[in-house]
């Protein structure tokens, strides 16, 4: 039967130390826009700290207190919520547009991006729906076909903004949901042929896509364009060595590393904690994986097994995409480093989802 008890000391101690890393990296690598004229620099950190990472743990310690229940009984509404803010973003009025994506919105000195909102509402929701129907998960009606459907309301809210990323973590999160509820793995190939159809199209209708693919396969292709992000990245990490230069002392982050507080900042960590460094950082998040998955192994419920599943594979797989691109063995991508890279709503999200994962570890099985 399940046992109310305290908190998983493990995970919080895991989920502590990314906290705390991810701020100091952070710290050295918005130094970098100190160098650039056009620098917001002060925006950037007050966005980072006052609404990542302390509301964000106002977030996480209310949340590991709630009893995570009240998550499923709210799913259907917070689902319906996310899908009007992502259909709010849209319009010119309302959402902000910043290199060609339209993704945040704004409120007064704050802005926070929907589609954070929408992976948290679909993975609450699809474990809602999938601890509902129970053993009919493995039929086509009450299984495949809402998968499916709640696929294709993210495709078609995201895709619109562009946020092909976030998708993409959404698929493989939901993926991994339905698999663990118990779905059945023709369906999931299904899923998986149809979401490689749906990139080939992407491919070719959407020339930054078609680019991605193309330098990853042949760096060499366009060295001051496409490739030049992952150029300097790779630069950064191999100048890191064994040790690293020291915090503070990336000369990469100054002028030639591209986004260095979002998508390149795990090359400038690279650069000043070296190869050991890099290798710590690694290790933490796979730490994260391998606690996070043993408490939804002894999870009370279905929902609770579920929702703990998406969240830390969703976590977990943007970080090595994150990762892999900026090492080139991935394509690259404009997906952030969890708890590490700016992003004042993934950072207040990711603490939030870690207090849900507390909150379901007090209620495990005993």
């Amino acid at each position: 039967m399940a046992s109310r008890a305290k908190v998983d000391k493990p995970f919080l101690f895991i989920s502590i130390i990314l906290i705390v890393t991810g701020f100091f990296i952070f710290s050295s690598a918005s130094l970098g826009l100190l160098a650039k004229e056009s620098s917001n620099y002060s925006s950037i950190a007050f966005s980072q700290t006052v609404f990542g990472l302390f509301l964000g743990t106002l977030a996480m310690i209310v949340a590991s207190r709630l009893d995570y229940k009240i998550w499923k009984k709210y799913a259907f509404y917070l689902f319906v919520i996310a899908i009007i803010l992502n259909i709010l973003v849209l319009f010119p009025s309302i959402g902000l547009e910043h290199a060609g994506a339209r993704r945040w919105i704004a409120l007064g000195f704050v802005t926070f991006q929907t589609s954070e909102i929408l992976k948290l509402a679909f993975i609450i929701y699809f474990a809602a729906w999938s601890s509902g129907v129970k053993d009919k998960i493995k039929t086509l009606y009450w299984g495949f076909l809402p998968l499916v459907i709640l696929f294709t309301i993210s495709a078609v809210l995201l895709l619109q903004q562009p946020d092909t990323d976030n998708l993409v973590l959404i698929i493989i999160a939901g993926l991994a949901m339905f698999i663990t509820a118990g779905g059945q793995w023709r369906h999931v190939l299904m899923v998986v042929l149809a979401g490689l159809i749906g990139i080939t199209f992407l491919a070719f209708t959407r020339p930054y896509i078609m680019q991605r693919i193309t330098t990853f396969f042949n760096p060499q292709s366009d060295v001051l364009g496409a490739s030049y992000q992952v150029r300097q990245s790779l630069i950064a990490i191999g100048s890191g060595r064994l040790f690293g230069r020291g915090f503070g002392q990336s000369v990469q982050k100054f002028t030639y590393l591209p986004e260095p507080v979002s998508d390149s900042i795990f090359a400038v960590a690279a650069e000043e904690f070296g190869f050991v460094g890099s290798i710590f950082l690694l290790l933490v998040f796979v730490l994260f994986a391998t606690r996070g998955l043993k408490i939804a192994s002894v999870a009370s419920t279905v929902f609770a097994r579920l929702v703990v599943v998406g969240i830390v594979i969703m976590i977990v797989s943007q970080a090595f995409v994150n990762i892999g691109a900026m090492l080139g063995v991935v394509p690259l991508s404009g997906i952030t480093l969890p708890f590490v890279s700016h992003g004042g709503t993934s950072l207040f999200i990711t603490l939030l989802e870690v207090g849900i994962i507390l909150s379901i570890s007090r209620a495990r099985e005993s």
